[in-house]
């Protein structure tokens, strides 16, 4: 198994999303099928970022499954007290779970030219 990355954003936001394939592709090559598909895809996708569109194409056509909280088995918390490991509900979006996450993330469209709507 090989693993690849997709990253998106910049020093305050950002996001990742990894791959896997059975068969090894070098990072010259993988770089260049990123850019083809970003190319094709970036002015218009369904998905809530560009990585996320980027990793359903090479999903779809060249064998890559991006490895997502989706494709869980099961999830455990870990800890050095007894009492705090314990396995972890993954199919909840309840906002009242326990073993929900304990963040949230947002995406903000800011404007580039240092202003910030009030």
């Amino acid at each position: 198994m090989f693993f690849y990355e997709l990253r998106e954003g910049d020093d305050d936001i950002f996001a990742d999303v990894l791959l896997v394939r059975e068969e090894e592709m070098d990072a010259e090559s993988f770089f260049e099928l990123v850019q083809e598909i970003r190319r094709r895809v970036q002015d218009s996708f369904p998905q809530d970022t560009l990585i996320e569109a980027i990793a359903e194409e090479l999903e779809h056509d060249y064998e890559f499954i991006p490895i997502s909280d989706d494709r869980l088995s099961a999830s455990v918390n870990v800890s050095k007290m007894e009492d705090e490991n314990y396995l972890a509900s993954i199919d909840s979006d309840d906002d009242d779970d326990p073993d929900g996450p304990d963040y949230r993330g947002i995406f903000v469209d800011l404007p580039r030219d240092g202003t910030r709507p009030n």
